[in-house]
């Protein structure tokens, strides 16, 4: 039986970033992932660029049952801290909108950062974790390629998202196992889809996207807007899936910049002659604004034969759509994954297990969930580096 000082389970940001960061002369480190490449999710993101962090991270943009419990981790790794890293190894990068740094070449330069920083631990692929137990040494993990003994042990193994790539729940597993509580997990960062009488406008729409604000509470997003086959998607829904549970409602305007009711009013003493539909152009996209046209009975009604009443409902309409959707595209699509271990459970400052001396719960498997935009690899990093810290100590 294989014996080591620690075992990270799952090479992905968190478990790979956390195996250079605790590397100590002597220290044996064994990464086991059950995937034929590390990374894999790093690979993926940010369209194949990697949106590694995000520079207005900050606690209050993380979602948890404890808002306040990353907020240790995020203020002793910050984004510039990994950007230094970014740059030492010769990395191009660029800032999109709101912080958002990406690559300027492909995402899988991260992972081979990543890689170069760990040297000198192992990493083994193709290895599934089966089950962990601990014993008088420490703890033993089963996979299918045998048993290994560990001192210490570091779960990363993220959350349910994207299934097609492997993604399980054996970091809950684990963690109940133990006694730790769970947070229900369910998918984040994703689409929304609606029932059927709803789709019937989605539907013809797919593929258009709009500027839109999306409120729900006191939360709210202004991004892109993307209509599907099955929903809404795009940045701004994709940002309030987090905060939305089946049977409430959403808010949506499709045009921020603009009163539509005193718009049209206005246009009403110089273009009445003009069809609504066609006004309404200036600011939509046509198929969309022929679609709530048409849904308002207004498809070839002229502007000035409409009473306030009619404009003020169109204008709502348009500002401050209701809608109530059914459900979510589920882990498929989802980006990441809502709820995990119990932060009551971990402390803050190391990520190991209050009550589990030697067991320590990183990254995506925690109920820790960033928002859209470089925020949950900023966790990873985060997360990562404060246990590992606390395992060279």
């Amino acid at each position: 039986m294989d014996q080591v000082d620690i075992a990270i389970l799952g090479a992905g940001a968190a478990g790979l970033f956390c195996a250079g960061s605790a590397l100590t002369q002597g220290c044996r480190i064994l990464v086991a992932e059950h995937s034929r490449k590390p990374g894999e999710k790093i690979r993926i993101s940010g369209g194949g660029r990697c949106n590694f962090t995000n520079l207005a991270t900050s606690w209050d943009r993380f979602l948890s049952r404890n808002r306040r419990f990353a907020a240790s981790a995020l203020a002793r790794y910050r984004p510039e801290d990994f950007v230094r890293l970014v740059d030492h190894a010769g990395i191009g990068w660029h800032e999109k909108t709101q912080g958002q740094l990406f690559c300027d070449g492909k995402a899988t330069q991260i992972t081979d950062m990543l890689m170069h920083r760990m040297r000198g631990a192992e990493l083994r692929l193709e290895t599934s974790v089966e089950d962990v137990h601990r014993n008088a040494e420490g703890f033993v993990i089963a996979t299918n390629a045998g048993q290994v003994r560990a001192r210490r042990v570091v779960v990363a193994t993220g959350g349910k998202s994207i299934p097609k790539m492997g993604a399980t729940g054996i970091g809950y597993a684990i963690a109940r196992k133990f006694g730790l509580r769970i947070v229900e997990p369910r998918a984040g960062l994703v689409p929304l889809t609606f029932a059927e009488q709803d789709l019937v406008l989605c539907r013809p729409l797919a593929g258009i996207s709009v500027e839109a604000e999306i409120r729900h509470g006191k939360a709210g997003f202004r991004d892109a807007l993307l209509f599907t086959h099955r929903g809404l998607s795009g940045p701004a829904i994709l940002q309030i899936s987090n905060y939305w549970q089946p049977g409430e409602v959403l808010e949506v305007n499709l045009q921020p910049d603009l009163d539509i009711t005193e718009a049209l009013m206005m246009a009403r003493k110089g273009a009445g002659r003009m069809t609504v539909a066609t006004i309404l152009s200036q600011w939509l996209p046509e198929r969309l604004t022929q679609a709530i046209a048409a849904e308002q009975g207004l498809s070839e009604a002229r502007l000035a034969d409409q009473p306030n009443a009619v404009l003020q409902r169109l204008g709502l309409r348009i500002n401050r759509w209701q809608l109530r959707p059914v459900g979510t595209e589920g882990y498929r699509t989802a980006e990441v994954t809502l709820g995990g271990v119990d932060t009551g459970d971990l402390d803050a400052r190391t990520m190991q297990a209050r009550e589990v001396p030697g067991l320590y719960f990183i990254g995506e498997c925690v109920d820790v969930t960033g928002w859209l935009g470089g925020y949950n690899f900023q966790w990873a990093w985060a997360s990562a580096e404060a246990a590992g810290q606390a395992l060279k100590a």
